[in-house]
C-alpha cells in the first residue's frame, strides 16, 4: 500500500510522493511559550508524533527530517512578561517567561509520548533569515515601507503576471471578498485593507533588532514571517508537509505561502498541507471564561501520558475530539490490563534490548496498514486491540509484537510498564494498606516524570508510616517504616470493614459514624465500584 494523505490545498487525499525519497522535510507550528500549553496544544503534537514515526518506518530515521518551532518573540509574551516580572526589565522578565514555559512544554509533551522533533529552531535565532526575506519581498514589489513599518501586499501578490499561488487559494477564500468585508478601521499606514505586518518598529524597552534596509529605526517581526524564515532555514524553499492546527489555516499559513513563494518564486511552498481538528472538552468549547481552560500539565498530574495520548488516537485527526474524563478512566484501566500480561515477560526484556540497540520498534502490518490511510489512528486502535487479544492468548513472540506495536504508536513504554499496574506498589507493605490516591499519585508521578507529584505522594504515605524504595530499574516499592503503622492500617482497615456490614444492612447511620471517626484522624473514604459493579471503599490522607 501507499501512504495517502488529506491535503487541504486540493481538499483531497493524495498520495504521498516525497521531493526526495532520501530526504523527506516536514514542518510544523509550534508553542507560543507565554503560558503553559493547554489541551487543546497537545492534539497537533501528537497527530504530527504519529506522522513523523510512521514517515521514519517507511524512508528510515536517517532519512526524515521534522521541524517544530518555538515562537519566542511575541505580543502576549511582552505582556506575561511585563505582568508576572514587573520589576525586572522587560528584556530580562521575557527571558525568564519562555525559559520556564519552554521547559515545561518539553516536559509536557514529553509525557505524551512524543518524539523530539529533529530540529527545534526559536524565532530570535532567526532574524537574519526574516530579514532576507523581507527584503526579497520589498524588492520584488510584493512588500513596502511604511512608518517603519514593512507590510505584505496580497493584491500586488494576486496583480503579479507569474506562477505564483493565488492568495486565499489555501483558505478557500476570494482576497475581493475580504477586502468587502475589512474592518473600516484600517491602520493608516497600510495601502489596503488585508495588507500584514512583516516587520514593526519596537516600543521603548521591547524586544528590537536592526530592521530591514530602508528603516533606521530598531524593530521586530510580525508573526507569519517567523515560520517562513524557520522553514527555509531548515527545509529549504520548497518541502514536502506543512502541518498545524485548523485554527492556523487562515491567516497564518495562507500568510506563509504568501511569503515564501513571493520571496523565491515558486508555486507551492510545501506539497501538503494538513490541518487536526478543534478539541472540546466535555461537549464544550474550551474557554477561560467556561472554566474548563485545562492544561496538559494540570492533566499530567492525574493521568498517565499515554492515557491522554489514547483519548487523542480513538478520533479521526480531522475531525473535531471531545475530551472526557471518563473516557480517561476507561482508558487507564485498558491500558492497566495490557501492562499486565507484559510485565516480567521476555517482552519486556525484548524492549529493553532494542533500546540499548537503538533499535526502533517493528510493527505489525495491520498498524502500518492502518495508518497509511490518512493516520487512520482510530483503525490502528483496533488493529492493536486485536493485537493484545492475541498476545494474551498466545506466547513469547505474540506478546513482543504488541509490545512493539504499543511503543510505535506510543501508547505503553518497556521501562514503564509497571507504573500502570495499581496494585504493583503494595507488595512489601505488610498489613499496612496502601492509601488508593497515594499509590495512584506516585504511579503519575514517575510514568510523567513529576517530581512535585512525587513529593506530595511520598508526604501522604509518610503520613500513615509508609515510604517508598526505589530500585535500580526505576521500579518503586511502598514499604512499611514503623510497626505503629501497622497497627494504624489495621484498624483503619477494620473499621472499613465494618462500615461495609453497617451498610449492607442499611445502618447509614454507624456507617456515617464510621466515615466521620476516620475523618478526624485524618483518613477521607471514597466509595465506588470495581469492574464487576461490586461496592469498593478506598481511603487517602487529607490534604
Amino acid at each position: 500500500m501507499e501512504l495517502r494523505l488529506y491535503d487541504t490545498l486540493s481538499r483531497e487525499k493524495r498520495t504521498f510522493v516525497p521531493l526526495d525519497p532520501n530526504n523527506v522535510r516536514m514542518y510544523v507550528c509550534g508553542p507560543t511559550v507565554y503560558d503553559f500549553a493547554h489541551i487543546g496544544n497537545a492534539r497537533p503534537v501528537i497527530v504530527f508524533d504519529v506522522l513523523f514515526r510512521l514517515l521514519r518506518h517507511l524512508y528510515g530515521e536517517a532519512h526524515v527530517k521534522y521541524v517544530r518551532n518555538i515562537t519566542d518573540v511575541d505580543d502576549k509574551i511582552n505582556d506575561r512578561a511585563a505582568r508576572d516580572f514587573p520589576g525586572l526589565p522587560l528584556n530580562e522578565a521575557i527571558r525568564k517567561v519562555t525559559e520556564h514555559t519552554g521547559k515545561q512544554f518539553h516536559a509536557d509533551v514529553d509525557a505524551l509520548g512524543a518524539l523530539r522533533p529533529s530540529v527545534e529552531p526559536r524565532a530570535t535565532e532567526h532574524i537574519g533569515e526574516m530579514r532576507e526575506i523581507i527584503e526579497r519581498l520589498v524588492a520584488g514589489g510584493f512588500a513596502y515601507v511604511a512608518e517603519d513599518h514593512v507590510l505584505f501586499s496580497p493584491q500586488a501578490m494576486n496583480a503579479a503576471n507569474s506562477a505564483l499561488p493565488r492568495y486565499g487559494a489555501l483558505s478557500k477564500r476570494s482576497l475581493d471578498e475580504m477586502i468587502a468585508g475589512a474592518r473600516v478601521d484600517v491602520a493608516p499606514y497600510k495601502r489596503d485593507a488585508t495588507d500584514f505586518v512583516l516587520w514593526k518598529p519596537s516600543k521603548p524597552g521591547e524586544p528590537s533588532w536592526p530592521s530591514p534596509s530602508g528603516i533606521k529605526a530598531e524593530g521586530r517581526p510580525g508573526w507569519h514571517i517567523e515560520c517562513s524564515a524557520m522553514a527555509w532555514k531548515h527545509l529549504g524553499e520548497h518541502f514536502d508537509i506543512h502541518g498545524g492546527g485548523i485554527d492556523l489555516v487562515f491567516p497564518h499559513h495562507e500568510n506563509e505561502v504568501a511569503q515564501t513563494c513571493c520571496a523565491f518564486h515558486r508555486e507551492r511552498m510545501a506539497n501538503y498541507w494538513m490541518h487536526n481538528g478543534f478539541l472540546q472538552v466535555e461537549s464544550e468549547k474550551m474557554s477561560k471564561s467556561l472554566g474548563n481552560f485545562i492544561t496538559i500539565h494540570e492533566l499530567l498530574r492525574d493521568w498517565p501520558g499515554e492515557v491522554l495520548r489514547f483519548q487523542m488516537l480513538m478520533s479521526n485527526y480531522r475531525q473535531p475530539i471531545d475530551w472526557m474524563a471518563a473516557k480517561s478512566r476507561e482508558i487507564e484501566d485498558e491500558l492497566a490490563a495490557w501492562a499486565s500480561i507484559l510485565v516480567g515477560t521476555d517482552a519486556e526484556q525484548d524492549g529493553y534490548s532494542r533500546a540499548a540497540r537503538k533499535e526502533p520498534p517493528r510493527p505489525s502490518q495491520e498498524i502500518v496498514e492502518a495508518l497509511l490511510d490518512d493516520l487512520n489512528t482510530a483503525e490502528a486502535i483496533a488493529a492493536l486491540r486485536s493485537s493484545y487479544r492475541s498476545a494474551r492468548a498466545g506466547g513469547s513472540l505474540e506478546k513482543k509484537q504488541f509490545l512493539m506495536n504499543c511503543e510505535f504508536l506510543g501508547l505503553l513504554r518497556h521501562n514503564k510498564l509497571w507504573a500502570h499496574l495499581p496494585g504493583v506498589f503494595t507488595r512489601n507493605t505488610g498489613h499496612v494498606p496502601v492509601p488508593h490516591e497515594a499509590a495512584r499519585k506516585l504511579r503519575i508521578s514517575i510514568a510523567n516524570n513529576l517530581p512535585e507529584l512525587r513529593q506530595e505522594a511520598l508526604a501522604d504515605l509518610s503520613a500513615v508510616g509508609l515510604g517508598a524504595e526505589e530500585a535500580s530499574d526505576g521500579n518503586v516499592t511502598i514499604v512499611t517504616k514503623t510497626e505503629e503503622a501497622k497497627e494504624r492500617g489495621k484498624f483503619i482497615e477494620e473499621q472499613i470493614a465494618e462500615r461495609n456490614l453497617a451498610r449492607a444492612r442499611k445502618d447509614f447511620a454507624e456507617s456515617d459514624r464510621i466515615r466521620n471517626e476516620l475523618a478526624t484522624m485524618g483518613i477521607i473514604l471514597k466509595d465506588g465500584k470495581d469492574a464487576e459493579g461490586n461496592p469498593t471503599t478506598t481511603w487517602e490522607i487529607a490534604r
